[in-house]
């Protein structure tokens, strides 16, 4: 009976030990294979954890909205916890003073985070004071085809000590500006930075204030190569009010918004109330007017421009193009010339294409188109009008000396005798017509009945004959 229990014991004590090695080779598997399934997905989850890079496209003229943004994106790193902040770049010039463009230097120069400049897409330029930022930046980087340069007189000493002499007015691609001292130390090949992906992992372990940034990491893929996994990038641009107003500000828009806010307003004044012309013509003025406020200009070709559009509104109203639309052509031409000055020594003339859509679009609206549009809102057929002479009507509006009255089912501009005076709702009567503008008095109070006048021979009934 012993040796029995003896047996069973010895069993119970094998299956122990046989359950006890099953579970520790389980065990170590299930640990094995989770260490390698960590391995694999380590590098992107690592990747992950990297703190972000914030990147802020910037193109077009440096102006306030352009300077305020920046500001905003470095104040954003270093709130949101951004490891660097990358500002894409991509302008000619500034069209602030350079006082201001100094304080935005002195404002990346000591910014909380690590701040790099990055030239690009392929083409970028970087000119003017905007370009003298690269010394001020913790890295800098261009892509192919990119040129930097036209710096022109160093904002402060740390520029002046490391920009060539060439660069005040002359330009570098990458390989002169890689070998000048001072203003690239990101590159990923030799012919540049190509994207803003190579940007951001050659900023991997550069060492900014003391800090040195984690960027990318390194995986081996299934064929035993590295795969370089970046950490996650936020793209900043413009706010939609931002945008707005730095296109406004643009020569181009600027020069545009005018010309055509004003062919509005001027289409408006003749056409007897406020429609939608009027409405979309005072958005562009304005906004024209704030471009001309941020932009260099000319004041003397501003005041031409204005008059070109009196120019013009004199020949509108008698519906005829004349000498004075003439006049008003030459003035446009001249003030669209010469309306803008030059900033970091660049020209900021608009370019011949806009040119030649502001000129020849005012030249197709105040020679034919305008006109046609005037004598259709405020005529009738225009053939026989002298029936018109005698009719009574009934003013819209006040007549002192110029309004507008109803006679049958149409509406016309109207004037009259400055000594008469006709309010909205008195009956008028025609004495005259001027192009299409009726000469009026009152019905009542007249110098003479000038239905006397009306051809004995022919009353035609009907308005059309």
């Amino acid at each position: 009976m012993r040796t029995l229990e003896r047996a069973l014991s010895s069993r119970r004590r094998r299956l122990a030990a046989a359950l006890l090695v099953l579970a520790v080779v389980f065990g170590l598997g299930n640990a094995t294979a989770n260490a390698s399934s960590g391995d694999e997905g380590a590098p992107g989850d690592e990747a992950s954890l990297l703190a972000p890079v914030d990147v802020l496209q910037v193109s077009g003229l440096v102006d306030p909205v352009v300077v305020d943004q920046i500001e905003q994106a470095i104040d954003r790193a270093a709130t949101d916890g951004a490891q660097a902040l990358i500002l894409q770049m991509n302008t000619r010039a500034s069209v602030v003073s350079r006082g201001e463009m100094a304080r935005l230097y002195e404002r990346i120069a000591n910014a909380p985070v690590p701040i790099a400049i990055w030239v690009g897409p392929s083409g970028a330029r970087l000119y003017g004071l905007p370009a003298q930022l690269l010394v001020a930046a913790d890295a800098a980087g261009m892509s192919p085809g990119a040129r930097v340069g036209r710096m022109g007189t160093p904002l402060t000493e740390d520029v002046a000590a490391v920009m060539p002499a060439e660069l005040r007015a002359g330009t570098y691609g990458f390989n002169e500006a890689r070998e000048a001292d001072g203003l690239l130390n990101v590159t990923s090949a030799d012919e540049g930075v190509p994207a803003i992906r190579n940007m951001v992992f050659g900023l991997d372990g550069l060492e900014a204030d003391g800090v040195t940034l984690h960027t990318a990491v390194q995986r081996v893929n299934d064929d035993g190569g590295l795969d370089n996994e970046i950490t996650v990038v936020r793209f900043h641009k413009l706010d939609l009010v931002a945008q707005l107003f730095h296109t406004a500000a643009s020569p181009p828009v600027t020069y545009l918004f005018l010309v055509i806010g004003l062919a509005l307003l001027l289409f408006e004044f003749f056409t007897a109330g406020i429609g939608i012309a009027g409405v979309v013509g005072t958005a562009l003025v304005a906004l024209g007017c704030y471009g001309l406020g941020v932009l260099p200009v000319q004041p003397w070709a501003v005041a031409l421009l204005l008059f070109s559009m009196f120019a013009f509104a004199i020949d509108v109203q008698v519906g005829i193009p004349r000498f004075w639309t003439g006049v008003g052509m030459a003035s446009l031409i001249l003030a669209s010339w010469f309306l803008f000055g030059t900033a970091d020594g660049q020209s900021l003339r608009p370019s011949w294409l806009t040119l030649v859509v502001g000129i020849v679009g005012a030249a197709i609206t105040f020679f034919s188109g305008m006109p046609s549009m005037v004598r259709t809102r405020f005529a009738t057929p225009t053939i026989g009008r002298e029936w018109m002479i005698g009719e009574l009507g009934s003013a819209l509006g006040d007549v002192d000396p110029e309004g507008v009255v109803q006679v049958g089912a149409a509406r016309w501009r109207a004037r009259t005798n400055r000594a008469l005076d006709i309010k909205a709702g008195d009956a008028v009567r025609v004495i005259g017509i001027d192009g299409v503008t009726l000469e009026v008095e009152p019905e009542a109070g007249g110098a003479r009945d000038y239905r006397e006048r009306r051809p004995r021979s022919s009353t035609p009934t009907d308005p059309t004959e």
